[in-house]
């Protein structure tokens, strides 16, 4: 029986689909202060943990794996972690890195990287052949971020979020705005829909710039629909918060969306970033669209 005075060994499985971002969350984790093995030959797992009872270390273990590893067929992957789940001295989560194919192709052209289960087929058809192999083990997993929508850098913020150590109580907030247009935030706890303000992107002169711009935050807080609604947001914000955080909650994203994610949903962030760290939060704020070329909606909101 294991020692109840002892946490469980720590132990992340990472994979997903090849050009994903796998390798980036290895890299944040090892950052983190994880240790980290990529391309482990996962038949071995079995072996790694077959001691019950025996010295667990304090350090937690990222194991990276895909369609590239020796021995790799996701059926007997599940059935061998499953093995696991009664024993108390580790603890196993799964975290599946997923991409649409649109998306993956694109990155395989512009690397000029020959996707690895391609072989001398278009790459279209390689991450096709990948995707539905790895089907039964995105079921299975504990968490899956998709990447379709996120530079390097958000992945590495997402990562760092979920998989940092964390002293009691001290909860990590990140706002982020986004555009429904370009698909909804996979991770969002709290998500705020600012479609229902006047939009910038019909007014000449404002369609180019963004929510970091004066002119924008002018025309958006000018809206009598916006100081109401944005009063009311930060009130629910100030009520729930101090309860996520009494519950051990260690991280909390918050959400703001408009259609193409770069005029009400950006000012709305930032204004809520601001008031937040008035009440003694930290939080770090992404803005997911940015930096994309304006969209088109085809109505005015």
């Amino acid at each position: 029986m294991a020692d109840e005075s002892i946490p469980p060994q720590r132990i992340l499985l990472v994979t997903g689909l090849s050009g994903a971002g796998k390798t980036t969350a290895l890299q944040v984790l090892e950052d983190l202060g994880w240790e980290t093995i990529d391309n482990f030959p996962i038949r071995l797992l079995g072996g790694l943990l077959a001691s019950e009872g025996g010295t667990v270390s304090d350090t937690p273990l990222a194991i990276g794996f895909d369609s590239r590893t020796r021995g790799f067929v996701p059926a007997e992957i599940i059935e061998m972690c499953k093995q696991f789940e009664a024993r108390e001295d580790v603890e196993i989560t799964a975290l599946f890195i997923d991409c649409s194919s649109a998306e993956l192709q694109r990155r395989y052209n512009e690397t000029r990287r020959p996707h690895p289960m391609a072989r001398g087929r278009p790459a279209l058809d390689g991450i096709r052949a990948e995707r539905e192999l790895l089907e039964p083990l995105r079921r299975w997993a504990d968490i899956v971020i998709d990447t379709t929508d996120y530079a390097t850098n958000h992945l590495q913020q997402l990562v760092r979020e979920r998989f940092a150590a964390h002293a009691e109580g001290n909860m990590t907030v990140t706002i982020s705005s986004f555009g429904f247009a370009r698909g909804m935030p996979p991770l969002a706890d709290l998500l705020f829909d600012m479609r229902f303000l006047d939009n910038p992107h019909w007014v000449e002169g404002l369609r180019e710039k963004t929510g970091l711009d004066r002119a924008v935050g002018d025309h958006i807080s000018a809206d009598p629909a916006f100081a109401p609604a944005f009063e009311r947001i930060i009130e629910l914000l100030h009520e729930v918060m101090p309860r996520y955080t009494a519950q051990g909650r260690s991280y909390l994203n918050i959400a703001f969306g408009c259609t193409g994610g770069r005029h009400r949903s950006v000012y709305s962030a930032e204004r809520a970033a601001e008031a937040l760290r008035k009440a003694g939060f930290s939080p770090t704020v992404i803005h997911r669209n940015l930096g994309s070329r304006p969209a088109d909606p085809l109505e005015r909101r």
